[in-house]
């Protein structure tokens, strides 16, 4: 038996740009649905996303949806981390703090990794820990 866990994130109406913005990053593929096709007196909320799937060239899955009308605020997103031993993580780092705020810069830490933290221009918080090669 197998298991898995997945972010699943909540945005206030723009899950679909995010989704986009994340897979232009990540790569992938992205699968959406919205509110309409499911729920015909959607009104306001039609084209708000449902459910939002990216499963990232590495295999990895990142969930996202919409808080509908009259479900207050979405929730905080807590953080989302991305930790390996590849170097595109610095390409991810970097893409992904466009248009946010870095917070921690990605440099090499006391424990050996890169390291680096920021906010996106989504509002999403990202881990990024960068592990040298087991044979360096």
């Amino acid at each position: 038996m197998t298991m898995q866990m997945n972010p699943y994130l909540s945005f206030a109406g723009n899950a679909a740009e995010a989704l986009d913005f994340y897979r232009s990053v990540l790569g992938g593929e992205l699968d959406v649905t919205r509110f309409g096709e499911f729920m015909p007196d959607a009104g306001d909320d039609a084209d708000k996303v449902m459910h939002g799937q990216l499963t990232a060239a590495s295999g990895h899955v990142l969930m996202a949806s919409d808080v509908p009308a009259g479900m207050g605020e979405p929730p905080g997103n807590g953080t989302v981390c991305l930790s390996g031993d590849d170097v595109a993580l610095r390409d991810h780092f970097a893409a992904l703090s466009q248009g946010g705020e870095v917070t921690v810069a990605l440099e090499k830490q006391m424990w050996g990794d890169e390291f680096g933290e920021l906010v996106d221009r989504y509002g999403v918080r990202w881990m990024v820990d960068l592990t040298p090669p087991a044979d360096a």
